[in-house]
């Protein structure tokens, strides 16, 4: 006799994402999850503990995967600091993680404007992911002044927020299904906030 095909968990965390990614924790209820999932409620319980849980796991999962593709978008890799970042800040709003469709936003974003502080497992790990977007704009920003492609006495800390403070907003703007173009103009005027680029040979 064939044995039962295995349960494979990791997928079950990847539907799992997507499901709480497109409506939000509390409008995923547990028979939600099982529909997805292909699980009884007592299957689900016994592997992922909790609704909570699982929110937890897939939310782990999405930060993970984004950090990732993050990491690439960001990689300098000889272009100019100002096209890596116009380039990288229009994938956000144009590219999303997992080949999601467009108008979902950030799941990290969207959990943070769902839950707020309310939840501290929750509120943790979206202000430890948005640590990070930060950490990687103050990264890019400290590498363009080291090139001389940024003002030497550009402020990294205040930019990084400014920056950081438009990234969110255009994240919520895409949710809301904003128009791409005029988010590109929203990312090209923060952009100009850099001030000039370095002077062309003449």
């Amino acid at each position: 006799m064939a044995r039962p095909r295995q349960f494979d968990e990791q997928d079950a965390v990847d539907r799992a994402t997507d499901l709480f990614w497109r409506l939000g924790y509390n409008a995923t209820s547990v028979r939600d999850l099982g529909d997805e999932l292909k699980l009884t409620p007592s299957s689900l319980y016994r592997t992922f503990t909790d609704k909570h849980t699982l929110f937890l796991r897939a939310l782990d999962h999405y930060r993970a995967t984004e950090s990732a593709q993050a990491e690439q978008q960001l990689d300098a890799d000889g272009r100019p600091i100002r096209q890596v970042l116009r380039d990288w800040m229009l994938w956000l709003v144009t590219c999303p993680t997992d080949g999601g469709e467009p108008g979902r936003g950030c799941f990290v974003v969207n959990t943070a404007t769902e839950l707020g502080t309310s939840d501290t497992q929750v509120s943790r790990r979206t202000e430890a992911a948005f640590e990070v977007t930060r950490q990687a704009l103050r990264s890019l920003l400290r590498t363009g002044r080291d090139r001389g492609e940024l003002p030497l006495d550009l402020d990294i800390d205040a930019t990084v927020e400014m920056l950081f403070t438009t990234v969110l907003g255009l994240r919520v703007r895409e949710r809301a299904g904003h128009a791409p173009a005029s988010l590109a103009t929203a990312i090209d005027a923060a952009i100009l906030i850099l001030g000039p680029g370095p002077a062309r040979p003449s």
